[in-house]
């Protein structure tokens, strides 16, 4: 994969301006360009500090100096293992402007996903975050022999490191201004000779049904991101963003390069514990985040208004009724009449603004992407005010490929594809997109790239759609998750599965099944928080999760929830038989990917015996692990 010799950058499409040929020009652009105004926000002891651009290049500079007198060489591999935060993306940085690529591997990940990520890249360098990160490499060095150094972005400790194979970030950017001083033409130099073809970075995917396969994404896949979403027009350097997603996934690293394109400030902090606090005291204009993130969001109000008490759930109802009513007018590019305007005036007044004040009252937007949003969801949150644009994209094409726009917005859709992207549906109706954030390939298995590139440039992405007359994109499935039952039904199963869990704020994960079966059935996993919120307002407060999960008052709960859902469908989708599992889905326990994303065949596997029962026994089987 490695790139050679020098090519100049290659021309855009038509409305985008290619001006930088990698990342470093695009990152030494801005520097230069707004070297004393905010680039990012973070936390450290209890406060939130700021980083000028200026400050920012500094430590990238002294960081690439590091790994050069390191001996990194182009296109050589240096993972990042750690959480969201500054120290990530200047250590990201500064491996590009190294002329290394950048290696991804999210924090909770298994020691086997990491010994296999860093053994499969070939990474020399690892920049990690915490004590544990830090034992936990070490316990592992003898199976990771191309790992050279190991830098803790958070000091060393009471790590016992005696050959300096671990190295404190603070000494690591000292040796960095070190090596500056004696040869202070390297930095310019490494960066200078980066072409637009080289590989950026080495990003594995989830690995749903396999190891995960390495992606490679050039600096002018990364480049061409950046060009569309700033030619969409809507995210501007007055704006404030929120970055919270972790930075191993490719949703948030086009987020990360966004920002220096447009000069934007962004608050960077990765807990999600701490998320509506942090939006509050930060006050944000804007903020991308996954599906389960509004539909806990939902959840949270709901509650919220539930214990304020009967009066003020009723003014609630009132004032979100309001809100659906304009909303659907605005859905539908017609006119709010001055009465709608005036109530929807009150409601915001008296019920929605407050709403919004939680999340710092300065939202113009959201973005949703990693996976389908439901639009009952979607349509929740526009009626409070708050507009979710939905996008789309995947590893293989660096991210954002589709997403929806301020004045053209389809709830139910993934948006329009985004300037320079190309969409075409195949006679079996799978998504096949082009542009030039396409990968190169997955690392080292050509037979698996030649899988999903065609001879004329485009990615298969192994999700179903359609393309609709306005341009929007709606997906309708997933092509190896079609399920086909024994009569011959094809069911995308995203559609109950996504539909319960917006509906019941007390459902964690859904899988449907019924491949080859006479009917569809479904495993449920429940939301400990919610549901045992629910245990205590109906007097079962002494019980434990697992003990919930087995309560006939439970299962009738989501009984109501299930036949709600089957009352939309056709007969032949509904879910005639479920089981509420005692466990959760987690990466620990093998049935969650690192980004969340549920190992539908592994499911499927641990609980066999439940789901053969629900066709061969007459009675009613609803949790059972």
């Amino acid at each position: 994969m490695t790139s050679t010799g020098s090519s100049p950058a290659p021309a855009g499409p038509v409305g985008l301006a290619t001006s930088f040929r990698s990342v470093p020009d695009l990152w030494h652009h801005r520097v230069g360009s707004t070297p004393d105004a905010e680039a990012m926000r973070y936390r450290s002891q209890g406060r939130w500090r700021t980083l000028t651009w200026a400050d920012a290049g500094t430590r990238v500079r002294a960081l690439t100096n590091a790994l050069l007198a390191q001996g990194i060489a182009p296109e050589q591999r240096c993972v990042v293992l750690a959480e969201t935060t500054v120290e990530w993306i200047l250590a990201d940085l500064a491996i590009l402007c190294a002329g290394a690529a950048t290696t991804t591997v999210y924090p909770r990940s298994s020691d086997g996903e990491l010994e296999y990520i860093i053994a499969d890249s070939g990474a020399v360098v690892v920049f990690t975050d915490t004590p544990a990160q830090l034992e936990r490499l070490k316990r592992l060095r003898a199976r990771l022999p191309s790992v050279e150094r190991v830098v803790a972005i958070h000091g060393v400790g009471d790590t016992d490191d005696a050959d300096g194979w671990i190295v404190d970030i603070d000494r690591f950017e000292r040796e960095g201004r070190d090596f500056g001083a004696s040869q202070p033409e390297a930095y310019t130099e490494a960066h200078r000779a980066i072409t637009p073809t080289q590989m950026a970075t080495l990003m594995y995917t989830s690995g749903t049904t396999g190891p995960p396969k390495g992606v490679v994404l050039t600096h002018d896949a990364w480049i061409y991101e950046t060009e569309a979403i700033d030619a969409l027009g809507f995210m501007n350097p007055a704006d404030v963003q929120f970055l919270w997603l972790p930075l191993s996934h490719v949703f948030a690293k086009v987020l990360q390069l966004s920002f220096i394109r447009l000069g934007m400030p962004t608050v960077v902090d990765g807990s999600s514990d701490d998320l509506v606090a942090n939006l509050a005291a930060t006050r944000p204009t804007w903020m991308a985040a996954v599906p389960r993130t509004f539909e806990k969001a939902r959840n949270g109000i709901e509650a919220g208004v539930r214990a304020e008490g009967r009066r003020a759930s009723m003014l609630y109802r009132w004032a979100l009724g309001v809100g659906y009513r304009a909303s659907r007018l605005q859905q539908e590019g017609r006119r709010v009449g001055i009465r709608l305007r005036l109530q929807r005036a009150l409601a915001d007044r008296w019920v929605l603004a407050r709403i919004r004040d939680r999340f710092g009252g300065r939202l113009r937007f959201l973005i949703s992407g990693g996976a389908p949003l439901s639009s009952d969801v979607a349509e929740y949150f526009h009626a409070l005010g708050l507009l979710i644009l939905e996008g789309y994209g995947l590893t293989e094409s660096a991210a954002a490929s589709c997403v929806n726009r301020l004045e053209t917005f389809r709830f139910g859709t993934v948006g329009q594809p985004l300037p320079g992207c190309e969409i075409r549906i195949a006679e079996d109706g799978e998504v096949l997109l082009k542009s030039r954030g396409l990968m190169q390939g997955y690392w080292r298995q050509p037979e698996a790239t030649a899988e999903v590139l065609t001879e004329d440039g485009f990615l298969r992405t192994g999700d179903l759609g359609q393309l609709l007359p306005s341009g929007h994109l709606k997906i309708t499935g997933r092509k190896k998750e079609i399920i086909v039952t024994a009569g011959g039904k094809h069911i995308a199963p995203v559609n109950f599965e996504q539909q319960l869990r917006a509906r019941c704020p007390y459902v964690e994960h859904v899988v449907m099944h019924g491949d080859g079966r006479p009917f569809c059935s479904a495993l449920i996993t429940l939301d400990p928080p919610a549901i045992q919120r629910w245990a205590r307002s109906h007097e079962l407060p002494q019980l434990s999760f697992s003990s919930l999960a087995e309560h006939p008052q439970i299962h009738d709960l989501i009984q109501g929830y299930v036949d709600a859902v089957n009352r939309e469908l056709p007969s032949f989708e509904r879910v005639r038989r479920f089981a509420i599992l005692r466990e959760r889905f987690t990466e620990d326990n093998g049935l969650l990917t690192p980004s969340t994303k549920v190992r539908r065949s592994a499911v499927e596997a641990r609980y066999g015996a439940i789901l053969d029962g629900f066709y061969g026994k007459p009675e009613r089987l609803f949790s059972l692990n």
